[in-house]
């Protein structure tokens, strides 16, 4: 039983805060694995692949060094956000966090589908990429195989802004977000999407 929290347009400070108290409390088996599912305030996490590589986005983006994987991570108004607090290694595939991350990629890429639109894998980065664009962000931080952070997905994002962070190897324009790629597609049927997907894509499935 997962526990599914829409909560809505939530600071990312406040997120933060909120999913560190709940990971110690799913570390502690105080409630079961719990989706948080919300849109942020327009931010730029830094991660430490992108502090190592000195990779920073441009001036007038605020910013926040963070603890999960991966380098820089736009969120902002027309994303959602899906923050799985989760205690990994129960099943089968769950043994490394390349496993896990493939669990989440094969999620997004079942979701996209009900909605008709066709995600995959690229060998230049982890998350999820439409027609040569990444629209999906991935990135973890674990405590004794409890999970916090999670993924994003650019829905209907401000022209211009999610383009102009270049990720760890990418260029500028190569994450981008769905309707700039001319799919018309809103939230609510991104997140169920996500909902109907979720228990045959991480669960079930192999």
């Amino acid at each position: 039983m997962i526990d599914i929290r829409d909560i809505g347009i939530l600071p990312y400070l406040e997120g933060l805060k909120m999913m560190r108290s709940l990971q110690t409390q799913r570390i502690n088996d105080e409630i079961t694995d719990t989706l948080l599912i919300l849109e942020h305030e327009e931010i730029v996490t830094i991660g430490p692949r992108a502090r190592n590589d000195g990779i920073s986005p441009p001036s007038d983006y605020p910013t926040l060094d963070v603890d999960r994987g991966g380098g820089l991570t736009w969120h902002g108004p027309g994303q959602i956000v899906c923050y799985p607090i989760f205690k990994w290694g129960l099943r089968e595939h769950e043994a490394s966090v390349a496993e896990i991350i493939n669990k989440l990629e094969e999620w997004v890429i079942n979701a996209l589908r009900l909605c008709d639109i066709m995600g995959q894998r690229d060998v230049r980065m982890q998350g999820v990429w439409v027609d040569g664009r990444k629209i999906c962000s991935i990135g973890l931080s674990f405590s004794r195989w409890v999970s916090r952070h999670g993924f994003t997905i650019n829905i209907n994002t401000p022209l211009g802004r999610v383009e102009g962070v270049a990720g760890c190897g990418l260029g500028t324009d190569t994450t981008t977000s769905l309707s700039t790629m001319g799919y018309t597609v809103g939230r609510e049927q991104i997140k169920q999407a996500l909902l109907v997907t979720m228990e045959d894509s991480l669960f079930n499935g192999s």
